[in-house]
């Protein structure tokens, strides 16, 4: 489990998420569009995480990467906590919540065995974070523990049945010959991270089983839609021309829970 855990931190050290696509410089204007660029690309995030609604509340986010997010919440009056794997990230955070004049206690820590007593926080806050985890239902179990009864969990996770799941299969298992090759083994190998997991709706009420309530709801990406850059680890001649006769409106109409995200409330 260790060793699998340092592959992990070895992979988002090297880049926190994003910062090779959208951040161009650690200035205000650099940190600003890497913003614009996120919300413009996945536009869900802002009606899900409600930044808005923190105000006064003790907010803890696992897996703060480039702070945008975490500037969202400190800007809307949130108490607020960070914890991030890796120490890229925090840096990242720490130089944009400076530059920015804001406020929040950041540490380096995981998600799996995290420092903070019982029942501290208000809500928990984590955006395609806990999937890259070894043991996601521990990291689950932690999240339970620290909010306080009553307490909100928002977390994104990655789902299971997707068409970004379905073109990596057929890339990296059918047109290898390899049709027997499981979905976990595709979003595991090729995927961001090593041992990166993805769950379908059933599963993920089962990590969530002990929050007494649960709504799950699955939203279609720029990377289902072939809409960005992301994910150039797969760039071939295959991909630019799916791209050009990707049929994105048909996609929405007819499959439109067919997404890689998967947005989760849980109420503890």
């Amino acid at each position: 489990m260790e060793k699998n855990k340092s592959r992990v931190f070895g992979f988002w050290e090297k880049a926190s998420c994003g910062e090779d696509l959208y951040l161009n410089e650690s200035s205000k204007s650099g940190f600003e569009t890497q913003s614009n660029e996120r919300y413009r690309l996945e536009p869900y995030i802002l009606p899900f995480a409600d930044f808005n609604s923190a105000k006064n509340k003790t907010v803890l986010e696992i897996g703060v990467g480039l702070g945008a997010d975490h500037q969202k919440f400190a800007e809307s009056g949130a108490i607020l906590t960070g914890l991030d794997l890796t120490p890229r990230a925090i840096e990242n955070s720490i130089a944009r919540f400076k530059l920015f004049n804001l406020e929040s206690s950041l540490f380096v820590g995981d998600a799996e065995n995290m420092k903070f007593k019982d029942n501290s926080f208000d809500e928990v806050y984590s955006w395609g974070v806990i999937h890259h985890s070894p043991n996601t239902s521990k990291a689950v179990s932690e999240i339970f523990r620290v909010l306080v009864p009553g307490g909100e969990a928002k977390i994104m996770i990655y789902h299971k049945w997707s068409l970004i799941g379905l073109m990596l299969w057929l890339r990296y298992a059918l047109l290898r010959f390899r049709p027997f090759t499981s979905l976990e083994f595709i979003y595991s190998e090729y995927l961001e991270s090593p041992g990166t997991k993805a769950y379908s709706k059933k599963e993920a009420k089962e990590l969530f089983c002990n929050f007494s309530e649960v709504n799950i709801q699955t939203v279609l990406t720029h990377g289902d839609l072939l809409e960005s850059d992301a994910g150039q680890r797969h760039k071939g001649i295959f991909i630019d021309i799916a791209r050009k006769l990707w049929p994105r409106s048909l996609i929405k109409k007819i499959l439109p829970n067919a997404g890689l995200f998967m947005l989760i409330k849980a109420i503890k």
